[in-house]
């Protein structure tokens, strides 16, 4: 089930690279946000700084990492190349970097005119890349779970922002159109249709090579992607259309489906054959227990009527579906991508004539750990911080910006080592030329 990998297909080292140095920068602005705002933030999810935060951890640092996971994983996993991946990386990152700030002033502000140039950024930046990965993927048949699932991911994608777009030059009240309900549609398709999918077809993959587990269930590759997109589409279409029951138990059953994947993640992790537990497979644990205990927060909501008119409660979902479940997941997944990145292209480099170093050397593992140790504790924090913001918010930020922050030294110092360890084989290449 599991795809076949070249990596000898992966796009230049700066491509992917700009993206996930810069998703903590988005991270950390979320934190000093949260420092800003203080416990208001936490009064409602629909407060002007809550949705801030949310898009900058939405748009700002996930789909910064998604995208340029995609950019490493389209030519290595599915064969797709992407045509002058370096040129299509540097426009598309800068139209999200500018469309991801844009979006953050226009909710705290409520200026139009910030939600409309929001809108051109994101909207172009990612109709680039979904011409230019689509492009790519467009003769590359369907052979594996992970490519269907890149394949639909990007459906995903391109069904979220256009609803984002419509949503954001409507707030200005020019076009009459229900924005709750538009709003909904466009939280289900963003998490579920299009992170959940990418998530799931990484997944596939990187979770029996990396956490030596077995393979997820063929049934289960073969199914899983296109049972979200069909229950996504069906909810949509019933919820418009204004069908509450049919809507309910249609998005029901998407967020079932969702819990499943988590369950099975778990499971197979439990099955691993490694010794110990990296921070990658912790990472990982604890996006799927997040994922799972946010599914059935979403389940109990739906019927318990008391729990429902709680207002902590969408708070409590949000902050474990997003800082619990992807962050987390996203953060573990760098910890091996990165490394593996830098010993990769240093390989290349040598062309044989001398051995890239470990890559277990590029980031210090007591440096790895330290950083989970402080997403962990910025976790916990936040989730306190929905049903007590008064006195949980102050430390929760400077948690989550301690644990952002770590991150950012770690990435870098990557690239320090990735550089540093260029320019020594590049003068050490000479020399061992010369001896042989």
């Amino acid at each position: 089930m599991q795809a076949l990998l070249s990596f000898d297909q992966a796009p230049p080292f700066a491509a992917p690279l700009r993206f996930f140095i810069t998703a903590p920068l988005f991270a950390i602005l979320g934190a000093l946000l949260l420092l800003w705002t203080g416990p208001d933030l936490f009064a409602s999810r629909w407060t002007g700084s809550a949705l801030a935060l949310t898009h900058l951890i939405t748009v700002g640092f996930m789909l910064q990492v998604m995208l340029g996971a995609m950019l490493q994983i389209l030519p290595v996993v599915a064969g797709a190349n992407i045509s002058r991946p370096l040129l299509i990386a540097t426009l598309v990152h800068l139209a999200i970097a500018i469309g991801a700030l844009l979006l953050a002033a226009g909710f705290l502000s409520y200026q139009p005119l910030a939600f409309r140039l929001a809108a051109l950024a994101i909207g172009s930046g990612v109709a680039l890349f979904i011409v230019a990965a689509g492009h790519a993927l467009w003769s590359v048949s369907s052979t594996n779970p992970t490519i269907r699932g890149l394949k639909l991911a990007l459906i995903g994608l391109s069904v979220t922002v256009c609803l984002g777009m419509l949503l954001a030059i409507s707030l200005d009240g020019s076009l009459q159109l229900p924005l709750m309900q538009l709003t909904s549609i466009h939280l289900g398709w963003g998490f579920f249709g299009w992170s959940v999918v990418l998530v799931a077809a990484v997944a596939f993959v990187v979770v029996p090579m990396f956490q030596m587990t077995p393979a997820y269930p063929e049934w289960f590759g073969r199914y899983f992607s296109w049972s979200v997109l069909t229950l996504l589409s069906l909810w949509s279409i019933a919820d418009t259309a204004g069908w509450q029951w049919p809507a309910t138990v249609l998005v029901g059953a998407a967020v079932l489906t969702v819990a499943i994947f988590a369950a099975l993640t778990l499971r197979l992790q439990s099955r691993s054959k490694r010794a110990r537990f990296d921070a990658t497979q912790h990472y990982w644990r604890l996006a799927m227990l997040c994922t799972l205990t946010a599914c059935a927060l979403w389940l109990a909501a739906r019927s318990v009527p008391a729990l429902a008119e709680r207002p902590e409660w969408p708070l409590l979902c949000g902050v474990l579906a997003l800082f619990g479940g992807f962050m987390s997941v996203m953060i573990g997944m760098l910890y091996k991508v990165v490394p593996f990145l830098v010993w990769s292209h240093l390989q290349n480099l040598a062309r044989g004539r001398m051995m890239a170093p470990n890559m277990n050397k590029v980031i210090a593992g007591q440096q790895v750990d330290r950083q989970m140790y402080a997403h962990f504790a910025a976790l916990v924090l936040l989730l306190a911080a929905t049903i007590w913001p008064i006195l949980f918010t102050y430390p929760a930020g400077l948690a989550l910006l301690l644990a952002n922050a770590w991150l950012l030294r770690n990435l870098l110092g990557a690239l320090s080592f990735y550089r540093h360890h260029r320019l020594k084989i590049a003068a050490l290449a000479p020399a061992v030329a010369m001896e042989r």
